[in-house]
């Protein structure tokens, strides 16, 4: 039998903390602390909760460059002015390239809880005009098996292939598993990534993760992972790509591949260089607009 790859580290997640939205709002970071060479090509995950009584703006307008981020609504729903309302289970996946300014009117009301991961982008793309795409729930390609079910949002699991447009070669499967069930995935040897485990326990060959735990695993010789829940079951986010093997440098809401282009980014976005999402929103509504009416012809 081929040998089944192995957790390198596990990390405990922080309690949730006060976040910057104010009233309603914690956040955990899950991913995010040591050295971005450790955990290429991601730089960190996000856990947010809301509980907003009372439908309001959360957030501002902030900036973006050198990344993907990758927005998926765990629970409950925002509405977003440009990306439309999103219901459980949704994604955008945002390529940031040479600048945006995000978030420019999000508003929520009641219990929801979103995961956001960044993914540094390699130097080749860093300087893209940006772009988002919006993944429904409904379009994830669905996974089954016995006691096994999951969403996949990027990348390809056995059959199964994402249509997501994204840069960097990265799997991201939401993966449910029921008692005792396991999953086994051929997951790219070369692949760095982690899960997140959200509900249950997870075991990975003598290693067993709960709620709230990260499991690491390291490129090994073996592609062969196998995810087994514990007698209560499990749900997990599985997120692994390609490392970008290049000099990473993260500051702010910015990645570059040294201090100097991130003063480059800096400078761009002080003197007003950035797109708007806003902006970037319309020019492909246009463009999706154009495209059917040429078809039509």
């Amino acid at each position: 039998m081929m040998p089944a790859r192995s957790v390198s580290r596990i990390e405990t997640a922080p309690p949730p903390a006060p976040g910057f939205i104010g009233a309603g709002h914690t956040a955990v970071e899950v991913v995010g602390r040591g050295e971005l060479s450790d955990r290429d090509p991601f730089v960190f995950l996000m856990d947010d909760r809301l509980d907003i009584p009372e439908r309001r703006v959360i957030g501002g307008p902030h900036p973006h460059a050198g990344i993907e981020t990758v927005t998926f609504i765990l629970e409950g729903s925002l509405h977003v002015r440009d990306e439309g309302q999103l219901g459980e289970g949704d994604v955008v996946w945002m390529t940031a390239g040479r600048g945006i300014i995000h978030n420019e009117a999000v508003e929520a009301e009641g219990r929801s809880r979103i995961l956001q991961l960044w993914i540094a982008l390699p130097a080749r793309d860093r300087w893209l005009a940006p772009r988002f795409q919006v993944v429904r729930r409904d379009e994830a390609p669905v996974l089954g098996g016995p006691g096994v079910s999951g969403r996949l949002y990027s990348g390809a699991v056995g059959s199964a292939r994402s249509a997501t447009r994204n840069r960097v070669p990265i799997t991201m499967l939401d993966l449910r598993l029921e008692p005792a069930a396991a999953f086994q995935h051929e997951l790219t040897a070369t692949y760095n990534g982690f899960f997140y485990v959200l509900e249950g326990t997870v075991r990975v060959g003598e290693d067993v993760l709960h709620a709230g735990q990260v499991g690491w695993l390291a490129p090994a010789a073996s592609a062969n992972l196998v995810l087994a829940a514990g007698e209560r079951g499990a749900r997990l986010m599985l997120y692994a790509g390609e490392p970008i093997r290049e000099p990473l440098v993260h500051h702010g809401p910015f990645v570059a591949g040294s201090r100097i282009e991130i003063a480059e980014l800096y400078r761009g976005f002080r003197n007003g260089e950035f797109t708007s999402m806003h902006e970037v929103a319309r020019l492909q509504h246009q463009h999706t607009e154009g495209r059917q009416s040429w078809v039509s012809q």
